[in-house]
């Protein structure tokens, strides 16, 4: 198996899996990707696009929607099964679980002075929570084929390898 690598995947998150890839004498290459950060050139109809955790995807999903959508529209019209790997942990193994994640900004507490008192205020308590992104996550699998996969950072090579060999069902 030869893997493909995104170029745009960042340089720590890059080394890490690169390790793991090493352990496994997995042989890979870097170049820019169509769409995702991993493919396996046996089958290039399928990516694996890895998050670094649910606060990335979070991101993706609701201050970047659009770009976001657009390349998974990208990848539909391709023909490109997109498989998202959420690197979270051990409390997130699969889609459901994702329904009890606790935003840490939506709790996130700050200090402002009004008035010269001093006043405590919650930075981002409209903040996307468990249910909502799970709600979203729904909609983007069903809207665009999309699968989720969620593992730990220490068996995110061993993940992207699983998938890229034996596909999602």
């Amino acid at each position: 198996m030869q893997i493909q690598v995104d170029t745009r995947e960042h340089k720590k998150e890059w080394e890490r899996v690169q390790k793991q890839f090493d352990a496994m004498e997995i042989q890979y290459f870097r170049s820019k990707l169509y769409v995702g950060d991993y493919q396996s050139l046996d089958n290039p109809r399928l990516v694996v696009d890895r998050k670094k955790d649910l606060q990335e995807l979070c991101g993706n999903v609701c201050q970047q929607h659009e770009r976001f959508r657009k390349e998974l529209i990208n990848a539909m019209k391709a023909g490109i099964q997109v498989v998202i790997l959420v690197e979270h942990g051990a409390d997130i193994n699969c889609l459901e679980d994702v329904w009890f994640w606790e935003n840490p900004r939506k709790h996130e507490i700050k200090w402002k002075y009004v008035n010269g008192k001093r006043e405590k205020y919650v930075i981002s308590d409209k903040a996307v929570d468990g249910s909502q992104l799970y709600k979203s996550l729904c909609t983007i699998r069903d809207r665009y084929n999309v699968k989720f996969e969620f593992c730990e950072k220490k068996d995110t090579g061993k993940a992207i390898v699983r998938i890229l060999r034996e596909g999602v069902t």
